[in-house]
């Protein structure tokens, strides 16, 4: 079962290099479907590899066109993924290569959503996705914020925290700062001092990115929400690889990750197909090697049950020919 899981997923990530080589190669970009607004967030996950205290991240994308309601349902509308093991750079060569391939974006609105961790940076996003004519809107992930006070303040509610959330909504920098002064002051415990100034650092250097990109936007969509399906996406690669006992080769883990980008692409099938192509010569092998079975094949008759008959004996008993007539009677 490895070794198919490795054959199936080192498909798609040819299939994946192909299209970042042709990208490269290219004279100008391919046309792909024009959009008003395009919304794309990344994130990584980490897997444990094989050894002790070892680990690999999971670099994940996700592009969309919108949101679909179904009822009370909402789902993404038209979502493609990126996913792979491979090197951070790779990684958004893959993921720019997907979006040229598939979308022309040079007066699309590109809004992105990130946590600002390394590799996930404002710049990367933006030469990503530099085919587009306007600014890149990049905004700080709500879920990871939400974190950061939860660490910060303690996951049970005060008058700090609430106060510090609401400057942060507001956009009152000296207000937030003001908060977290003031909690920092009560606090006797060095480690819980330790966490309110990494998250002040955190916050301070993304303040920029701190707001919701349909205020900052005139003429948005009636059906825009705010972003952060990254979260719940990530998903498909923890409830695959991160159960108990787990642990992943490179190899193993970069099959695992493309074949997961594949079945939600839906590019899985093709790209397993393509890899295995006969060549011209091997396809006249095996029509010849068909032939020649068809030629070998004997049809088969019904059958009619034993037949029944007699050996004539024109000599004595007592002969040698006699003894054999009885002993075959």
């Amino acid at each position: 079962v490895g070794n198919m899981v490795k054959t199936v997923g080192k498909a798609q990530a040819e299939m994946d290099q192909e299209m970042v080589k042709e990208l490269d190669e290219a004279a100008s970009l391919p046309e792909g479907k024009k959009v008003d607004f395009f919304y794309a967030e990344a994130d990584g996950v980490f897997v444990r590899g094989l050894q002790k205290k070892q680990s690999m991240e999971v670099h994940h994308a996700i592009m969309y066109e919108g949101w679909e309601k179904n009822g009370k349902r909402v789902s993404l509308k038209e979502p493609t993924v990126i996913m792979t093991t491979q090197s951070t750079d790779a990684f958004w060569d893959e993921t720019q290569a997907m979006a040229s391939s598939r979308y022309t974006l040079e007066d699309a609105q590109v809004v992105t959503n990130s946590d600002g961790g390394p590799g996930y940076t404002v710049e990367r996003f933006q030469a990503a996705f530099s085919q587009s004519n306007k600014p890149i809107l990049n905004q700080l992930d709500d879920y990871h914020i939400s974190q950061g006070f939860n660490r910060a303040f303690g996951s049970a509610g005060n008058a700090y925290k609430d106060a510090g959330r609401k400057a942060l909504k507001e956009h009152d920098l000296e207000g937030f700062k003001l908060q977290l002064d003031t909690y920092e002051s009560t606090l006797e415990d060095d480690k819980q001092m330790e966490k309110i100034n990494v998250f002040r650092s955190y916050i301070l250097n993304n303040w920029e990115r701190i707001y919701d990109w349909r205020d900052i936007v005139t003429d948005s969509p009636r059906d825009a929400r705010k972003l952060g399906a990254m979260e719940s996406n990530q998903r498909h690669v923890s409830f695959r690889m991160k159960k108990r006992g787990m642990h992943w080769s490179n190899d193993g883990a970069e099959a695992m990750v493309k074949i997961k980008q594949g079945m939600l692409n839906n590019t899985l099938r093709n790209a397993y197909l393509k890899c295995n192509e006969r060549s011209t010569r091997k396809q006249r092998d095996v029509k010849k090697a068909v032939r020649v079975a068809q030629l070998l094949r004997q049809p088969t008759q019904p059958s009619i049950g034993v037949k029944q008959g007699s050996v004539a004996l024109y000599a004595a008993h007592s002969t040698a020919i006699g003894n054999l007539f009885k002993i075959l009677q």
